[in-house]
């Protein structure tokens, strides 16, 4: 992992929902994508300092069903607009991750109906592997030497530009030693490069160490979170954090509490918890990120239909001034910067110190820094042992025990 992912907390976004665009393909080239670069001072202020685009190369409908790995979709503009995003992101020291769909292709991909490249694609008889049954996404043949190649280019083509990173969409569907193959050649010539994949659940540390990639998302860590929460169960949560403990020892996970693909965390644990959802992902190791959005407090539920992710990717005004930062914003300001000021966070283990179902007391420490977080999902006040100054949120201290409010959090020094 390059030593620069140790300072980064990203700002994710999905750009053709972010920027209003069509639903569907276009021909015409309409210049959106200097909608984003308008919205980084606002990252910038939230201390985020890495921008994590969904998918920006041209698609049929929602950016993950790619006709063209070489070209920015026209719906958010050209080369010249997405280089300029570049270019504005890291003249403000902010990093940039591309999203990359290499499990499965569009129908609409020239390639799909080249005779001279059937074998990029997997068959049974005449009909295509396709995508967790989405007839519209063809499986790429991963056993090809063609299918590593195409990857190969296609990485280093936007690494050339610019770029600092890639999320590999599904990697959970493509053999680790595919990467294995791929990963190498790329870091030959970008040896900078950070490389997270998309993996829902298994063996992550197994995955990261056959597959070459630096980390993997922590879908267990967000569900220990949000579940946890919702359901007055810490001991849920607890499990979910000692889980995190050991894949910490393999590597450093990608933690989140939302992203484009699930119901926003408000929606999850209701507005009561949501700042306990944000002190776990700011207090415990990993490389953290932001859904756009969340920031502010917005809701979203997901739906299973076409069309469900609309209310998890909205449109963004063109000017951030139009939305109200609120206590929500203040609240993210406030935990990253926490974080930013304890680099040591991004590999802290965690220890238990007390636990039951609506209260939870943690040391979360690494490199000889420590803190210790106190959580109270309870209706009413609670007193559980803990104690030293008090660093961020609300308690009082008594002695050698801690008073938290109802739904309270306090992080003390260690």
């Amino acid at each position: 992992m390059p030593d620069w992912v140790q300072d980064a907390i990203w700002w994710q976004v999905h750009p053709l929902g972010f920027v209003g665009a069509e639903r569907d393909a276009v021909d015409t080239v309409t210049h959106r994508l200097p909608r984003i670069v308008g919205w980084l001072d606002h990252l910038v202020a939230l201390g985020c300092n890495g921008l994590a685009l969904g998918p920006v190369f041209a698609s049929s409908t929602h950016g993950y069903d790619t006709v063209d790995h070489l070209r920015v979709d026209p719906r958010l503009g050209d080369d010249a607009d997405f280089e300029a995003l570049v270019a504005a992101a890291h003249d403000k020291g902010v990093r940039v991750l591309l999203d990359g769909v290499f499990n499965h292709v569009g129908r609409a991909h020239p390639a799909f109906t080249d005779p001279a490249r059937r074998h990029w694609f997997r068959w049974d008889g005449d009909e295509p592997a396709v995508f967790e049954g989405h007839g519209a996404l063809v499986e790429l043949d991963h056993t090809q030497d063609d299918v590593v190649q195409l990857v190969v280019d296609v990485m280093c083509h936007w690494l050339e530009r610019g770029v600092d990173g890639w999320r590999l969409d599904a990697a959970y569907a493509v053999p680790p030693e595919f990467w294995a193959r791929v990963l190498p050649v790329v870091r030959e010539r970008f040896p900078e490069v950070y490389v997270v994949g998309e993996v829902i659940h298994g063996d992550y540390a197994g995955i990261v160490g056959e597959s070459g990639m630096d980390a993997v998302t922590q879908y267990e860590l967000w569900q220990g979170v949000w579940h946890g929460l919702a359901e007055g169960n810490l001991f849920e949560t607890a499990h979910a954090l000692q889980r995190h403990d050991g894949f910490l020892e393999a590597f450093v996970p990608w933690t989140f509490v939302g992203n484009h693909d699930v119901t926003r965390i408000v929606d999850q644990v209701g507005e009561p918890l949501l700042p306990h959802a944000l002190v776990l992902l700011c207090t415990v190791g990993g490389t953290p990120a932001v859904w756009s959005g969340d920031e502010f407090g917005w809701h979203g539920i997901k739906e299973h239909r076409a069309g469900g992710d609309d209310a998890i990717r909205p449109e963004f005004p063109a000017d951030p001034l139009a939305v109200e930062g609120g206590a929500v914003f203040a609240l993210h300001q406030e935990l990253v910067g926490l974080r930013r000021r304890h680099r040591w966070l991004h590999r802290a283990r965690t220890e238990q110190l007390h636990l039951t179902n609506e209260q939870l007391v943690y040391r979360t420490a690494a490199d000889g820094g420590a803190l210790v977080v106190a959580l109270n999902l309870a209706d009413e006040p609670a007193v559980v042992p803990s104690s030293g100054e008090l660093v961020a949120g609300r308690g009082e201290v008594r002695g050698r025990d801690l008073e938290l409010p109802a739904h309270g959090w306090a992080v003390l020094a260690g």
